[in-house]
């Protein structure tokens, strides 16, 4: 059976591309500017096309060319452009250069003819002056002959099946002529429980998502590698189970990856002070630790938000991990990856930096599958489990620094030029369009 097609713009990682593979499409092209993003994203999506430049230098003939999609529809174009949103004075937001990737995006769902899009952006875009930007949006949409589902909607991630406190807005539109699906009902009584959701479950704790997991410092490899084969997990919660795809169920409608479970990834470790580890033994859990402001997790309660961190503009800050709440330590890239509903054959970056910053920029996949399916109910696709297995890639992609990830690609290296005077410079198109602080506003 066919699968619709879906496009990923501002890519990342590929949170969203998972959700949306999970929830029956094909994503047959992945436009992220980043190459080492690009590089992790060829990982996990061998089959997809991959293509590492600027929004700003494509076309959506460029992509069908890429994707060997030929004359095949586009069923959805999704993805998150960065932008400032804020109107200056007497001109449009949306006119605003720094606001420009928005544009493109509107630029690629029309030369692509897509049927459906989902724009998703952060919270922040709903209030104060940026909600009129929010509207120049909807309107730029409209005038090129597309319906935007009205009442748009800012969905927390705990409300479908995530363990952390994270909002995000999602326009959902379509050509004109065609149904608009609806927003996605919620599946988990996530942070705010005391609404009435019926007979909906609690979404899953902490100690659901992390307690089968071992303790990365009783490994002293994990210093120098970030993975580890033959070390022993513990019972898993069903949350943890489905991570694992220890079932069929933990594949949805994606295809399965050929992959080691007993192969613990991404869990490089952080060698704390003596001195903070004291601090963080005595934070209460679901507190924050004074000195660091590190946030200690509850093993019956939820994550905060997992951040990005800022750009090298702005001195490259990985914003912190959390504290474990059974160990006096931040949680692993792995355990964040819990938190945020990657399973366990996703990898990421060696390194800590990249890798939590490429989750702190992803929609957690549940959440993205959530919106995609209300997507394939309206195409009229009825999505069924792939018999089709995929190889992951090499793993020297997962380890590339910039340089070497750019040289890979074939593409200028993205580090913008520093002003020697200052020790100051202006963002590169990298950073605007990868996204790398946009988190600061959820």
């Amino acid at each position: 059976m066919t699968r619709p097609i879906a496009i990923d713009l501002f890519a990342g990682a590929g949170g969203m591309s998972l959700g949306f593979e999970q929830a029956g499409f094909d994503v047959a092209a992945a436009v992220e500017i980043d190459p080492v993003h690009a590089a992790v994203h060829e990982f996990n999506f061998p089959t997809c096309a991959t293509i590492p430049v600027s929004i700003e230098n494509l076309s959506g003939e460029d992509i069908r060319e890429r994707a060997d999609l030929g004359s095949r529809n586009v069923d959805v174009v999704f993805g998150g452009a960065p932008c400032q949103g804020f109107s200056l004075i007497g001109q449009r937001a949306l006119d605003d250069p720094r606001n420009g990737l928005v544009r493109q995006f509107v630029r690629i769902v029309v030369e692509l003819k897509a049927d459906y899009f989902v724009f998703e952006n952060v919270k922040g875009l709903t209030v104060g002056k940026q909600k009129s930007f929010l509207n120049e949006i909807i309107e730029e949409f409209s005038r090129n002959g597309y319906d935007v589902l009205e009442n748009w909607k800012v969905l927390n991630a705990s409300d479908y099946g995530v363990p952390q406190d994270r909002n995000r807005l999602f326009l959902i539109g379509c050509r004109n002529g065609l149904t608009l699906p609806e927003y996605p009902e919620p599946i988990t009584r996530g942070i705010n429980r005391h609404i009435d959701h019926g007979d909906l479950p609690n979404c899953p704790t902490c100690e659901e998502a992390l307690g089968d997991l071992p303790d990365a410092e009783g490994f002293s490899q994990l210093n120098d590698v970030d993975c580890l084969r033959g070390v022993e997990f513990g019972t898993s919660s069903p949350y943890a189970k489905e991570l694992r795809c220890l079932s069929n169920d933990g594949w949805h409608f994606g295809y399965p990856r050929v992959w080691d479970p007993e192969l613990l990834t991404s869990s490089l470790r952080t060698n704390h002070t003596e001195i903070s580890r004291r601090r963080f033994r005595e934070t209460e859990p679901g507190t924050v630790e004074p000195i660091s402001r590190f946030f200690k997790l509850a093993p019956d309660g939820i994550s905060n938000t997992l951040r990005a961190g800022t750009d090298s503009a702005r001195g490259a800050f990985t914003s912190p991990r959390p504290i474990h709440y059974k160990y006096p330590r931040c949680v692993t890239v792995r355990e964040m990856a819990r938190l945020h509903g990657f399973p366990d054959w996703f990898r990421f970056h060696a390194t800590k930096w990249h890798g939590a910053r490429q989750i702190g920029n992803a929609v957690p996949p549940p959440l993205a599958r959530a919106v995609a399916s209300k997507i394939v109910e309206v195409i009229g696709h009825a999505p069924c489990r792939s018999s089709k297995t995929l190889e992951l890639g090499e793993e020297t992609l997962l380890q590339m620094d910039l340089t070497e990830a750019a040289r890979y690609w074939g593409v200028p290296n993205p580090i913008g030029k520093r002003n020697k005077k200052s020790g100051a410079r202006k963002r590169t198109q990298l950073e605007i369009e990868a996204g790398l602080s946009v988190d600061a506003t959820t």
